[in-house]
């Protein structure tokens, strides 16, 4: 059994709901690109900005927006992530064999490891350590949303 058998009987139900075709195959690209550019840009922004900041106000004030945007960007991306997947199976697509679905799922995981680096305080005596890796995988992370991006858009393009 692969995943796309396991979502048919979700995808049925909401195939029963009669979306709109323009909905079901452009709905989530849309969406994601809102996270993704939008927070994705602004978790970026305020955490690099926090880190490399020397006035205190800036600093903290920059760590605070960064604190409290990633989580939910992390959910969104989560949620964004099983209708991404919903919507292939809507569509009758493939999704092990999509280099989207591979980007996204890295992505996620990207996402959920640096979250838990700083959920755990950062390594407690090696902070300046973790705190670096933290920086520097959430920059990849970003980057690889633009290939994802990309990918996404190859893919709904050709379906």
């Amino acid at each position: 059994m692969d995943i796309n058998d396991f979502l048919e009987p979700i995808a049925q139900f909401f195939r029963s709901l009669n979306f709109p075709e323009p909905v079901v195959h452009w709905g989530h690209p849309l969406m994601m690109s809102i996270v993704v550019f939008v927070m994705g840009a602004s978790v970026g922004l305020t955490g690099w900005l926090g880190r490399l900041a020397r006035e205190s106000d800036s600093v903290s004030n920059n760590l605070s927006s960064h604190r409290q945007i990633a989580p939910f960007m992390f959910l969104f991306m989560a949620l964004g992530y099983t209708g991404g997947l919903l919507s292939l199976v809507m569509q009758h697509q493939p999704t092990l064999e999509s280099p989207h679905f591979w980007t996204g799922s890295i992505l996620l995981g990207l996402l959920a490891i640096n979250g838990s680096i700083s959920l755990f305080g950062f390594g407690g005596e090696n902070k300046s350590l973790f705190r670096t890796i933290h920086a520097y995988l959430g920059s990849i992370a970003l980057v690889l949303m633009v290939i994802h991006a990309v990918f996404g858009l190859k893919l709904g393009l050709s379906i």
